[in-house]
């Protein structure tokens, strides 16, 4: 018997099984058909379906979804790493949020990973030149899902911000891969200095709800950062800071904190510091 030719191209795990998973979801909650309808189970793609929920949830009386919409499809088809980086992020939450137990759950519900995928529109357009519709996508994100992330700051895949509540992230902020984060973090300037001013947070690094990372520092690859910390100077690569200023209090306690979620301080690793 010949084998069947499966076109590698459109073979896509994570937006099969999305759509798998919104199909149980109707079954269960009928009430829930027109949503489900709507964001997923009527796109062909993740793309389409994540450009749909982009105009929904940031539309108003300034910008029509139709519009937003035309902006989010432009992006998408001009550059498919936001795709990639969509479903890398949508991973991401999955792996490491004890709450969520579907991949549907991001899209639908998680406001952190939807104004990510906001953000990744308007930096889009940052870097196309189209700097006041980039700006008007960063108010829009801020007033809906109460983050505020510059477009021009740079941000890796895999990224999971849980709760989300209160995240700010300045303009020459980079963020690297698989980095995780809680409420109420900001990564900021330090006072009214032009330029380079924020932070560059290494692959693999877990902030703590509530930390304050500032100015032009380096957080090293696989670090933690306690909760509550002020981060003024850089940290090298795995090792756990905390306080007020934050110091050095041991080592990172495993090789890839931002997936682990540890965000307790073992007292042995402390002890001397």
């Amino acid at each position: 018997m010949a084998k069947t030719r499966v076109n590698v191209a459109t073979v896509d795990p994570v937006w099969t099984r999305i759509c798998d998973e919104a199909r149980d979801a109707l079954a269960e909650e009928p009430l829930l058909g027109g949503m489900l309808h709507y964001n997923l189970l009527h796109h062909a793609t993740m793309e389409r379906a994540l450009a749909y929920r982009f105009s929904l949830k940031l539309a108003s009386g300034e910008m029509s979804e139709q519009i937003l919409r035309e902006i989010a499809d432009e992006a998408y088809a001009a550059d498919p790493e936001l795709g990639r980086r969509a479903r890398a992020d949508i991973v991401a939450v999955y792996d490491r949020d004890p709450a969520c137990h579907r991949f549907l759950q991001p899209i639908l519900y998680f406001k952190g990973y939807q104004a990510i995928q906001a953000y990744r529109v308007g930096h889009w357009l940052w870097t196309q030149g189209r700097r006041d519709m980039a700006f008007f996508i960063q108010m829009r994100v801020s007033e809906a899902f109460g983050i505020d992330i510059h477009p021009a700051a740079r941000i890796g895949q895999g990224i999971m911000i849980d709760h989300a509540h209160a995240i700010v992230i300045g303009e020459t902020a980079v963020v690297g891969d698989n980095v995780s984060m809680l409420h109420s973090v900001t990564l900021g300037g330090t006072g009214k200095e032009d330029g380079d001013r924020h932070p560059k947070i290494g692959d693999g690094v877990l902030i703590g709800a509530g930390a304050k990372v500032l100015g032009n520092i380096h957080i090293g690859e696989n670090s933690r950062i306690a909760a509550g910390s002020v981060v003024l100077h850089d940290v090298p690569c795995c090792k756990t800071v905390a306080g007020v200023p934050a110091r050095v209090v041991g080592d990172a306690g495993c090789d890839q904190p931002s997936v682990k979620m540890d965000q307790i301080l073992d007292p042995d690793c402390c002890a001397g510091e």
